[in-house]
């Protein structure tokens, strides 16, 4: 069995880099769309024995008991940043209950519960860190690993080749996985695009909901065709 923590931002400062695009109270329920998907998978797992939401965001509480997760207040930890926070809790989590801990961001609206049993197979097989990268290859989403594996966490630029050069440098079995539902986190327009294309004819819960239920996903199809390509991140696997 293993145990999950979800990192997840205050949801009023959520998403800024969509500000262009979605209103705060647009972006704040995306987050919490996204959020809700990925605790619903989790909650669901059979594999799962424990979820924590790490969050000061003031109904992280709230969100947490809607699927059976503890709530650990950012704040209380001490530290700030997310390489330092997740450390923590991460330190915290492992000595208290010694289960192997899943730690996957909050905006994996595609995530499933075929992508969980994949991580934890990898994982089982190497008994070692289990790297889930983004769909550019270069961050990291996800990382799954026991107290003789934990990562030196690198989240940021590159994260994806920092985990594994660190891991390596320890002598530690890494391993990489690459899937879909993993791979794509929502930070940037672009990253919209890729969403939009991916909910088109399948159903995807709360994301799908507010997306394609709301109206929401029309506004934003015709705000992304109004803007020149130039205005639109790059897909940084199309700029190879």
């Amino acid at each position: 069995m293993v145990q999950a923590l979800v990192p997840l931002k205050d949801l009023v400062r959520a998403k800024t880099r969509l500000a262009g695009l979605l209103s705060p109270s647009e972006r704040r329920a995306l987050a919490q769309a996204m959020v809700e998907d990925v605790l619903g998978v989790l909650a669901l797992h059979p594999e799962i024995e424990g979820i924590t939401l790490l969050s000061d965001d003031p109904a992280a509480h709230l969100l947490a008991a809607r699927y059976g997760a503890s709530h650990w207040a950012e704040s209380e930890l001490g530290c700030r940043g997310l390489n330092a926070v997740v450390a923590s809790a991460s330190d915290r989590l492992l000595a208290v209950r010694g289960a192997p801990l899943l730690l996957l961001h909050a905006d994996l609206p595609l995530l499933s519960a075929a992508d969980i049993s994949a991580v934890l197979a990898a994982r089982r097989e190497t008994a070692g860190l289990v790297v889930g990268c983004d769909r550019h290859g270069t961050g990291t989403n996800l990382l799954c690993f026991d107290a003789g594996s934990a990562p030196s966490f690198c989240f940021g630029p590159d994260s994806c080749a920092r985990h594994l050069a660190a891991a390596r440098e320890r002598g530690a079995p890494v391993t990489v996985l690459r899937r879909p539902g993993i791979g794509l986190d929502v930070d940037e327009p672009q990253d919209l695009v890729a969403l939009l294309g991916q909910l088109d004819g399948i159903v995807a819960g709360h994301t799908d909901a507010l997306v394609n239920g709301s109206g929401l996903g029309a506004r934003v199809r015709l705000a992304l065709a109004s803007l020149v390509p130039a205005e639109l991140p790059m897909d940084r696997e199309e700029a190879g």
